[in-house]
């Protein structure tokens, strides 16, 4: 080979997607290649029907307005007219430095992805496909039978046909059906509608306990409308919904057919030596350090949701969920050392675990909103003990308190209703510097335990009024503009500078907040009542503020980097080490830092989108 040959392919060795070719492949390929020189000034590209490869210097690429999209430098990708790829939504450019390019014909480039799948894959012709390829790439399986199980559907655990019966069958009748088969539950049908539940607990309080002759319709005691799951749900996703619901028992369906009933005792025999099932034993706990030794476990979880590839948003709901049974927990603990609460409560969630994306790492948020009956001289100290020993006792569990200290425990934050009314009122009405820094705490909040219909009047007024005040809302998007993806011009990652954490990316702030923010503040513009990101992004999505297609990429670009973020954690708790945020670059390979700055672009373009759009730009 030339000696100029040999030098094109060292190149492309070293260059993501070529290093995925094979050895012949590379040893074929630089002979395809045509160089051109460009002088500075001059136009990009130099011809139609190419993949550009930047050698050496350096390209600005501009828009149809003159702005400037992005710019190119060694080492960077350019295409818009092979069919298989589109890396730019900007046509045209020029060199601002002079510039050496390798230029591979689209045939050519058709051929090579025909020849190699790994290749191929870079080459998605959107940036959707692209992420959604990085989200299924990143997620790698695991051969551990412990996690294994986790990985199961819950489909595959139903061993026997439904057990049904008809509406307006007597109470006698359906416990003698029961009887005989053997079961615990049946499913009540109109046709082949599912229209109720009966379980052997609703024949002993709803029929016995009351006096019931059992002549009555069945209709009379069963669960109306209960809830279903489909067939192909994850069992470790399933025993989290019946954990946070507190179900028992839940039907199954297949495409909308009912195949059967799965109950906590199938899901604890399929899994009771998996941590997943950590929320049994925090409902089992007597005191707080019983939830202390469950909470313990929850870096194993981490863990092993990790290397079972479930979702990042999964783990998030995982962890959630959990926090929301150990809070739960020690809220009925206070109350038995406390005697009962003087007015109506409800314990309310912020931030992370709101959203039900919280890690096994997070720091608490929470409030109490207190019923308007609420005399502060006469019922302040038992909700200041409540708080006290519920926020103790998750800052011993691992959820440390708030730096902030925006916990039920400050005063401003245990409060009843019409206060918190006017709270929001004023946050929305005249906002200013502290209401924005509290936005992404306080207008994430989710009722936890209590009286939940407090919560409902709080939620409509907040949604009534940022729906309609449009400087509320600037001011929301400026704030969230201050978290801007770590991405220059060049497509370069802007590290972190001094301290701890020197020359790393930090994935929170810089990839994650970002989606969240933009995601809150569509959502309060449209008066949605959603409070997880991927829900809010689903619910905002085909309207004027947010295109179908760019809340899918914002969905996968969130999925693709929160789950960098958990492999890097689980990674730091497999050497012992605190888990955080803070990734360096070198531990990503290059496959992975090219589809992170594919999902930084996409934030990128969303926030430009919406400052001008809610007029954050023009707050200075």
């Amino acid at each position: 080979m030339e000696v100029e040959l040999i030098e094109i392919r060292q190149f492309l060795a070293q260059r993501n997607p070529f290093n995925y070719l094979s050895t012949e492949l590379l040893d074929e390929l630089p002979k395809d290649i045509e160089i051109r020189y460009l002088r500075r000034g001059s136009t990009f590209p130099p011809k139609e029907g190419f993949l550009y490869l930047v050698r050496s210097g350096a390209v600005e690429i501009f828009d149809g307005h003159g702005e400037l999209c992005e710019k190119l430098d060694e080492g960077a990708l350019y295409s818009v007219t092979c069919q298989l790829v589109n890396f730019s939504q900007c046509e045209k450019g020029e060199a601002v430095e002079d510039t050496l390019l390798y230029m591979l014909g689209c045939e050519r480039l058709k051929s090579l992805c025909r020849e190699s799948k790994a290749f191929s894959e870079h080459f998605s012709s959107t940036v959707k496909e692209r992420l959604k390829a990085a989200v299924t790439k990143v997620q790698e399986s695991s051969d551990d039978p412990t996690v294994a199980a986790m990985m199961v559907s819950v489909g595959s655990l139903i061993r026997k046909e439904p057990i049904t019966i008809r509406s307006g069958m007597t109470i006698r009748e359906t416990a003698a059906l029961m009887s005989n088969k053997d079961v615990s539950s049946v499913m009540v049908m109109q046709g082949d509608e599912l229209v109720g539940l009966v379980t052997d607990r609703d024949l002993r309080k709803r029929c016995v306990a009351i006096g019931l002759t059992g002549s009555e319709p069945i209709d009379q005691i069963m669960t109306p409308d209960p809830e279903t799951i489909e067939a192909t749900t994850l069992t470790a996703q399933a025993l989290m919904l019946m954990t946070r619901k507190r179900f028992h028992h839940l039907p199954v369906t297949r495409d909308g057919k009912l195949v059967g009933m799965i109950t906590a005792t199938d899901l604890a025999n399929h899994q009771s030596s998996n941590s997943a099932y950590l929320a049994a034993d925090v409902r089992k706990a007597k005191t707080v350090q019983d939830l202390v030794d469950v909470s313990s476990r929850l870096p194993k979880l981490h863990l092993n949701l990790a290397a079972a590839s479930v979702t990042a948003r999964h783990i998030g709901e995982a962890v959630s969920c959990l926090t929301d049974s150990i809070t739960g927990r020690l809220l009925e603990m206070a109350e038995q050392q406390l005697g009962e609460p003087p007015v109506p409560y409800v314990w309310m969630a912020g931030g992370s675990q709101a959203r039900h994306e919280q890690s096994s790492h997070s720091d608490q948020d929470n409030a109490l909103l207190l019923s308007d009956d609420f005399d502060e001289t006469e019922h302040d100290a038992y909700f200041a003990a409540l708080a006290k020993f519920v926020s103790d006792g998750l800052d011993a569990c691992g959820f440390v308190y708030c730096p902030g200290d925006a916990m039920a425990t400050n005063p401003e934050w245990r409060q009843p209703l019409r206060v918190w009314q006017g709270y929001f009122n004023k946050w929305i009405e005249a906002p200013e510097p502290k209401s924005v820094m509290l936005s992404s705490i306080f207008f994430d909040l989710r009722p936890v335990k209590g009286d939940m219909d407090l919560f409902v009047p709080l939620q409509q007024n907040i949604l009534s009024k940022s729906q309609k005040n449009r400087i509320f809302l600037a001011y929301m998007m400026a704030n969230a503009l201050s978290h801007r993806p770590p991405l220059g011009f060049f497509r370069q990652f802007v590290l972190e500078r001094g301290g701890d954490h020197e020359h790393t990316l930090d994935l929170k702030h810089k990839g994650i907040v970002p989606i969240t923010d933009i995601a809150r503040v569509l959502a309060l513009s449209l008066g949605k009542e959603p409070v997880n990101t991927v829900d809010r992004l689903r619910a905002c999505a085909g309207t004027e503020a947010l295109s179908d297609e760019m809340a899918e990429n914002l969905e996968d670009a969130l999925e693709f980097i929160a789950t960098l973020r958990i492999l890097h954690q689980a990674e730091q708790i497999k050497r012992g080490q605190k888990a955080d945020n803070y990734v360096p670059p070198d531990e990503l390979s290059e496959l992975e830092r090219e589809h992170l700055k594919h999902a930084f672009k996409v934030i990128q373009t969303m926030q430009e989108s919406m400052g001008k759009r809610f007029g954050a730009d023009n707050l200075g």
